[in-house]
Formats: C-alpha cells, sequence, structure tokens
C-alpha cells in the first residue's frame, strides 16, 4: 500500500533519527519463565517460605522496595519535561530539585490507558510514543516526551492492555520498534487478522496452519495438565503472536517474569498493571460494586472491601485455602501467561472466537480450531461466554465474611470495561500510591460513531460514592451531554482541580482526561474492528501523538505549560506555594469548573487539524468505519450481552 507523502516523510524521519537496527530489530525477552517450558502450568517446590495471600491493607513490601527505587530516577526526567514547560514567572527546576530528597513532596505521575480493542492499542500507542523521551522527536519543543520516564504508574485495560502488556513482554520496547516490527516477527502486524492468523513465515510463526494448530495444542495441553479452561484460553493464545515477539508467540512468557527484568527490576520503567473486574457467583449483571482486580508483576488481588487481599502473581495456581498453603499442598507456577492475563482483561472479545462457529461454512479457519471452541462453549454456560477462569481460586476461604468467592474452586474474571469503567484508574487512585496526577486515554466507543464521552469517568465517580470505594475519592464528573457541549470530548480536561470538594476526606489525584479525538483522523474504528491496514495504523498512532500533544502545540500554543502546572499542581498546594499566574490561566481553560449543559448534543467531533490524508488522497476522507461483516456481527452480539 502507498503512504501518503506526509506520513511517508513523518515515518522516515523517525526511523532516521531512530539510529541503525531500531526499526528492524526487537529484540526478545529473558528466557521463558514457565516451569512446563509451554503454556500449562506446572508443579514445583514450594519456596522454604510458603506464598501467602496477604491483607489488602498496605502495598506490598516488593512494591515499597521497588518505589524506593523507582522515586528518585523520576526526578531528573521530570526536570526535563518541567524545564521544556517552561512556565513563566516560577523556577519549576528549583522547586524540584529543593525537594528532591522529599518524596512526599516530588509528584507522583500515573498514566491510565483504557480498552477499546485496537483502536485503543493505536491510540494509546500515540500517547505512549509521545511521552517517552526514547522517541525520535519527542523532546522537542511542543513535545512530552519525558512524561513517561516520570511516571511511577502505568494501568490499562482490555486493549490498553494490550499495547503495554506488548510493550513490557518486548523488553520495555519502544511504540516505534512495535509498530514497524521485523521481518521475523508477526508482531503489530494488525493488517492480518487474529482471527486469520499470521500468513508469513518467521521466528514468530511457523504458518497459517501451524499457527492453528499450536493455538489448540496449547488449550488441550492445560486442560490435560488438570486445569480448567474457557474461550479466555484461545484468545489470549491468539493476541500473544501479535504482541509477543517470540516463538509461537511465547507460550511460556509469565506476567511475574517481568518482575526478572532487568529494567523493570531497576526501576527503570514504570509500574505495570492490568486491570480485570470480578464476576460474583450468580452475578451476571456486573455493576460497580463487583471487584476492580488488577494484576502486576507481584501480585495479583483488590483493594476493594470484597476478598480485601493479594496473592503472589508467580504462585498462582496453587493450592491456597484460607491464605496459606498448607504442608501437603503443592506450589504451582506459569498459570499467569502473560497472555491469558492479557486475555482476562478483553475477554469481551471472546465473542469473536464464538462468531466462528456461526460462521456457517464460510469461515477459513481450520475445522479443529471449530471443534475447539465449540468443545469448549459445551462445557460452560450461556452466561459465561465472556468470562476468564481462573482455577483453583487463590482466595478460597479467605476473608469468608466479606468474600463471595470463598467458598468457589474458581475465580470469574473479565473483561477490565464491562462494569462501565473502562479506562484503569482505581489501581492509580488508591491512597496508599499516594498518586498526584493521572493522565486519563480515553479511547472508549461511548457514542453511536465510537468517540468517548466521559462514560468511564463517571462510572469511577459513581463507585467513589459507595461503600465498595473503601474512602477512595475521585472528583466530580459532569454528564455525557455536557462532555459534548462543552467540547471535552475534544481537548484534554483536568478534573479535581479544586480541593475544597475533597473537605474530610482524601484528596485523590488530579484527573488530566485525554480523550481520543479526530487531530488528523477519524482514528474512531470499531471496537470490534479485528485487521487494520498498515497506512491506517500508522496514522491512528500519529493521531494519538497529535491527541497527546494537542498538534505539537500548534492547537493550544502553551499545551506543555499547561501540562506542567497539572503536573505540579498537588505538590504546590500541599506545600502552600503560590500558583504562578500561567498556572491559573490554565486551570482556568482546562479544569472543569462544574458548568453543565445536558442539551441534546447535535453533533460529534470534527477533525482538530484536518484529514492529512484527504488532502493527498480525497477517498480516505470521512468517518472511518470500515467494519468485517464478522465484527459486525460480533459487536451485535457484545451490544446484546451488555444491554
Amino acid at each position: 500500500m502507498l503512504l501518503s507523502a506526509s506520513l511517508l516523510a513523518f515515518v522516515s524521519s523517525v526511523l532516521a533519527a531512530a539510529g541503525p537496527g531500531h526499526a528492524g530489530e526487537l529484540s526478545r525477552r529473558a528466557a521463558p519463565d514457565s516451569p512446563s517450558g509451554s503454556y500449562p502450568p506446572a508443579n514445583v517446590d514450594c519456596p522454604s517460605t510458603r506464598p501467602t495471600i496477604r491483607a489488602a491493607d498496605s502495598l506490598s513490601q516488593a512494591e515499597r522496595d521497588w518505589l524506593r527505587e523507582r522515586r528518585p530516577k523520576t526526578v531528573q526526567p521530570m526536570i526535563d519535561l518541567l524545564r521544556r514547560g517552561n512556565i513563566p514567572d516560577f523556577d519549576a527546576e528549583g522547586f524540584i530539585n529543593n525537594h528532591a530528597n522529599n518524596f512526599s513532596v516530588i509528584p507522583n505521575i500515573g498514566i491510565a490507558v483504557s480498552g477499546g480493542g485496537y483502536r485503543a492499542l493505536m491510540n494509546g500507542a500515540g500517547f505512549i510514543a509521545a511521552a517517552d523521551s526514547r522517541e525520535a522527536g519527542s523532546t522537542g519543543a511542543g513535545q512530552i516526551g519525558g512524561l513517561l520516564q516520570a511516571a511511577t504508574y502505568v494501568s490499562a485495560l482490555s486493549g490498553g492492555g494490550w499495547l503495554v502488556g506488548s510493550i513490557y513482554a518486548n523488553n520495555y520496547t519502544t511504540v516505534t520498534r512495535l509498530r514497524d516490527g521485523s521481518p521475523d516477527s508477526s508482531v503489530w502486524k494488525f493488517e492480518d487478522s487474529i482471527l486469520g492468523g499470521p500468513d508469513e513465515p518467521g521466528v514468530s510463526i511457523l504458518n497459517t496452519a501451524g499457527y492453528w494448530s499450536d493455538l489448540v495444542d496449547n488449550v488441550d495441553d492445560k486442560r490435560d495438565a488438570g486445569y480448567a479452561v474457557s474461550l479466555t484460553d484461545p484468545w489470549g493464545r491468539a493476541l500473544s503472536y501479535q504482541l509477543i515477539n517470540a516463538t509461537q508467540g511465547g507460550p511460556a512468557y509469565t506476567l511475574s517474569s517481568i518482575a526478572n527484568d532487568e529494567r523493570f527490576a531497576n526501576a527503570d520503567t514504570p509500574f505495570p498493571i492490568i486491570v480485570t473486574v470480578e464476576r460474583a457467583p450468580g452475578n451476571d449483571n456486573l455493576a460497580l460494586n463487583n471487584s476492580v482486580v488488577e494484576f502486576n508483576p507481584y501480585e495479583m488481588g483488590t483493594f476493594d472491601p470484597t476478598f480485601y487481599g493479594f496473592a503472589p502473581t508467580r504462585y498462582l495456581g496453587s493450592q491456597f485455602n484460607r491464605g496459606e498453603i498448607n504442608s501437603t499442598g503443592h506450589c504451582v507456577r506459569g498459570l499467569d501467561q502473560l497472555g491469558f492475563v492479557m486475555g482476562t482483561s478483553s475477554s469481551l472479545f471472546n465473542y469473536a472466537l464464538i462468531e466462528l462457529t456461526n460462521s456457517n461454512g464460510e469461515s477459513e479457519v481450520p475445522t479443529v480450531v471449530l471443534n475447539m471452541v465449540e468443545g469448549i462453549l459445551e462445557t460452560i454456560s450461556g452466561e459465561s461466554n465472556d468470562v476468564a477462569v481462573w482455577e483453583p481460586n487463590p482466595f478460597r476461604g479467605y476473608h469468608p465474611g466479606i468474600n463471595r468467592n470463598a467458598n468457589r474452586e474458581s475465580l470469574i474474571l473479565v473483561d477490565g470495561g464491562m462494569a462501565l469503567e473502562n479506562i484503569p484508574l482505581q489501581p492509580v487512585i488508591q491512597p496508599m500510591r499516594a498518586v498526584d496526577v493521572v493522565f486519563a486515554v480515553d479511547s472508549s466507543a461511548d457514542t453511536e460513531y465510537y468517540w468517548p464521552n466521559g462514560t468511564a469517568l463517571r462510572a469511577t465517580y459513581e463507585r467513589s460514592k459507595q461503600d465498595v470505594a473503601n474512602g477512595t475519592n475521585f472528583p466530580a464528573v459532569p454528564g455525557a451531554n455536557t462532555f459534548i457541549n462543552l467540547g471535552l470530548n475534544r481537548r484534554p480536561t483536568f478534573f479535581g482541580c479544586d480541593v475544597s470538594e475533597f473537605r474530610g476526606g482524601h484528596v485523590p489525584p488530579l484527573i488530566v482526561y485525554v480523550p481520543n479525538a479526530p487531530y488528523t483522523i477519524n482514528s474512531n474504528i470499531s471496537t470490534f474492528q479485528m485487521s487494520t491496514e498498515v497506512e491506517e495504523k500508522l496514522r491512528i498512532i500519529q493521531n494519538g501523538w497529535n491527541v497527546a500533544t494537542m498538534g505539537n502545540d500548534t492547537v493550544e500554543s502553551d499545551w506543555t505549560t499547561c501540562l506542567s502546572c497539572a503536573v505540579l499542581s498537588r505538590s504546590l498546594q500541599r506545600t502552600g506555594t503560590t500558583i504562578p499566574a500561567a498556572c491559573n490561566t490554565c486551570f482556568q481553560r482546562h479544569c472543569w469548573n462544574g458548568t453543565e449543559n445536558e442539551a441534546t448534543p447535535t453533533a460529534e467531533p470534527t477533525f482538530i487539524i484536518g484529514d492529512a490524508a484527504a488532502t493527498a488522497n480525497p477517498q480516505n476522507a470521512g468517518v472511518t468505519l470500515r467494519t468485517s461483516s464478522m465484527s459486525l456481527a460480533v459487536a451485535v452480539l457484545a451490544a446484546l450481552f451488555l444491554a
């Protein structure tokens, strides 16, 4: 496919600046960690100190130790970012240096990347690339490179989880390397539908037939090893081929092995968290009081006052009972297979596999795969198609007074956005993590044309008023119509600027809401679009960069200044520092001040800069809704399920 001249120039400039070997060499991670050497978990000797479940009344010792290394490493990148922000009449660098040893003052930054399928992956990738000082062009005028290096946490779910999982699975590589791939890898080759599999040989794949054979064999091997399987197993394996640069999609790669990765172990990266939601027994309709469950390299669990506990990620699959493994119980490793974790956070897409069985013989997928899907469907109820089964349940017998799963063999987890909290904010608004500002990248499909309208923020706000919030506060958020009528769906907006809103309670982070919007392309592809052509992929990622930078400061000439003010906001308030005049101007412009306009909106977002491709190729103009018949059918199924 021919690229437009402007896009080709963009790609060429990135590759040239990146240096030799940058685009074509995707390094592989350290040795796979599953003791089976493949997809199934396997029994191992328990360590001398046997793993236990701990109460969620603190951060884990491992996370606290890691934070002691990470927080100092965020200081210099933060100074570099603030220096480029150049807040007039304020010495931001001096402010940070004066408090460099006091991390109750130094800003603590989080980034939360929403779900939304490949749309969320690509739009989120544009934001992460713009925030990454390793990317060519990210540290020039009007750029926000270094924000990622200054961040402590990055949380993600569903499609955003694919992005974050892929970055960390591949040695914490850059978006550019993943975007451009390499000749012997199927990574980020989204032009090949995940349902059809890769179509050329290489290190990461055998061939198309081998792809499906491997996928079926892995699921069968897990079942034969005595572990429950669900549609999330083949879905997670399929994801791995596109997201993990390893032979056969890295079936032995685990989430907990990231803890041993040199960059993470040295605290040179933010702390990654992938979010899912617990489905309570007999509760098929998810609500905001369902537990929000997080997976990180050290632990899996929830701060919610439900099972209110965390299990060691490395030993998921072990025979925990009442929080312990008894003397006759065995330890297991490998259940936290990384593709399975990413699949758990995006289990809504299990319906893509179900649709294969309804294709009336028109599918190109081998019969053995259809038989596998049908076989799994026969073992589960129709209401459980969208779940991931984690068995044995690590929280069995734990906190029985509050844990509705205490007597269950399995812990049932589903897509992280299915209770409407499609931005994974819960982990980064927990008081004990003390995050000051969260950049909430929203690629949700809230409207008829797949644009966000703040629904995810409202869900988190509504949850904050329920007992399940456990004292976790969240800023007030307006209705959907206000978001559109006031243009909050077209530009970054700050929520929680006025801390008096939280008088008498915990002050949550300032939320910098960054919605997907059409800067240079209609990036609103369907959540269920299963493939994306190369040029479209490049342009959506570039659009995400424009979303992050407000068109490289062209839409708003002082956006980097305002972003710097947002980073510093809570620190300035805590220290009683006079707010710089420029920051007050930024806050007047970007903070939601309580104004509401709930009249029926009349329009969807229009181009903010202009359709770059339309000038060179007018037929590319217009709303991008190129949805395959399979994707459309899956979307209809999902809509019926969510109704």
